[in-house]
């Protein structure tokens, strides 16, 4: 099998191949492969990380990432723990399309220095690891990477056991819209393109978020859906139930990270086409709320109606506008996504449409706590409002920054009265 890992950034100098193992690897850092590699490549299902490391490896095709991210510059070595349960076997490290081989054998657990390597640029560093033969059924288990040398210090990357299936998820980001003061907000309209590429499974682009829920479209491991849900009121003050939803969209209740209702229709979307959102929000005048939401599909070139749910025991407009970008599946946390975002309005409860021409960008508590530093947001060079997350790119955006879009937008011609339900 191959075992790829990869530390992000920089550039490395040639190697020589099977340096000594008198090596020292004095005061290494140890980065543990459970929160900080990935299985890539066409890897078998035999083949896993888990809270201990790459702990089966058995097939030559299987390949696996690890990243770590560099804030100096100068020497690195590296090093790998790891055992090898039965025989020996010969390893190939890369970096940076340069790389050494290593024959390991031994059942202990031990600390094998792989290579002396010189990072010539910040930021995040891929190494690859290949299993290239064996003589007996693994190629080895693999813990922690080890990094010595000038280069290791202040080195970034996950290092929250507790959080390690967060980190490896990456960092969700957000676009939160400034909104006019003392407005009933009945109607929140937003358009989204997902570049070419950009379409990875596991990702969630959410177009219309709202304080009580949230509204946008996924890409799944085997289907695409349209997504709206709400979540339920405080514990004891009643269930989020669907009022009526649309033609072939399905209905159910969610839990996990909270509870609510959830409406999704399967929805074959595609990379590189802009989709249109439109949410409604006011009160039902007996201490509810209704939430309503329709998609405009261009292929169809007709807004379908997902469903209407009815929060009780609250009695609200919209509010707290936002969009946000998650990768929801854990394995795929080095791929990269991004979303356009753009032309969103708001339409207030006596008939009024104005412009949102300002967001502030954020990150989740993966990107906070330092865990991740691949995430960007705010405006791109077009005036469009933009997210950006996964892939361990080197050059991180600022939350907290506000962006003003001065490009002209177009106001939705949309009819309310003609709009399913």
């Amino acid at each position: 099998m191959t075992a790829l890992f990869f530390l992000a950034c920089g550039k490395a100098s040639p190697v020589k191949n099977e340096p000594p193992d008198t090596e020292p690897l004095k005061g290494a850092i140890k980065v543990a492969l459970a929160g900080n590699a990935f299985l890539t490549g066409n890897a078998q299902t035999n083949d896993q990380i888990t809270e201990s490391g790459l702990t089966v490896w058995e097939k030559t095709s299987t390949r696996c990432a690890g990243y770590i991210r560099f804030t100096h510059k100068g020497n690195l070595k590296l090093g790998l723990r790891l055992r090898v349960p039965v025989g020996n076997s010969s390893l190939r490290l890369t970096v940076n399309q340069q790389s050494f081989t290593k024959t390991v054998t031994g059942t202990a657990w031990q600390e094998v220095f792989i290579g002396n390597t010189t990072i010539t640029d910040t930021g995040y560093l891929k190494i690859e690891i290949e299993g290239l033969t064996k003589t007996g059924d693994q190629f080895a288990e693999l813990s922690d990477f080890l990094l010595a040398g000038e280069a290791a210090t202040g080195c970034q990357f996950a290092n929250d056991p507790a959080n390690y299936y967060w980190s490896r998820r990456g960092p969700s980001v957000h676009l939160n819209y400034s909104l006019p003061a003392n407005e009933n907000i009945e109607w929140f309209y937003n358009e989204v393109i997902v570049p070419p590429g950009e379409d990875k499974p596991g990702s969630f682009f959410m177009s219309n978020g709202f304080a009580h829920g949230y509204f946008g479209m996924q890409s799944r491991e085997n289907d695409r859906w349209v997504l709206f849900s709400v979540w339920d009121p405080e514990s004891g003050q009643g269930t989020t139930d669907p009022i009526a939803h649309g033609e072939a969209v399905t209905v159910q209740r969610f839990g996990g990270e909270g509870t609510g209702g959830q409406a999704y229709l399967l929805y074959n979307w595609t990379a590189g086409t802009t989709y249109k959102f439109l949410t409604r929000g006011h009160p039902d005048g007996a201490g509810n709320t209704l939430y309503s939401c329709w998609f405009y599909a261009p292929e169809k070139e007709a807004w379908l109606f997902i469903a209407t749910w009815k929060r009780p025991n609250t009695s609200v407009y919209l509010s707290r506008l936002h969009s946000f970008l998650e990768n929801f599946i854990d394995t795929n946390g080095y791929m990269e996504r991004k979303a356009n975002y753009n032309n969103q309005w708001i339409c207030t409860q006596n008939g009024t449409w104005l412009a949102i021409n300002q967001a502030s960008f954020s990150v989740d508590a993966t990107g906070h706590n330092k865990q991740r530093f691949d995430f960007d947001g705010g405006l791109d060079g077009n005036g469009q409002f933009f997210l950006r997350n996964g892939g361990f790119f080197s050059h991180y955006g600022e939350p907290g920054k506000t962006c003003t879009r001065t490009s002209a937008s177009t106001q939705p011609n949309i009819r309310f009265d003609l709009l399913s339900n």
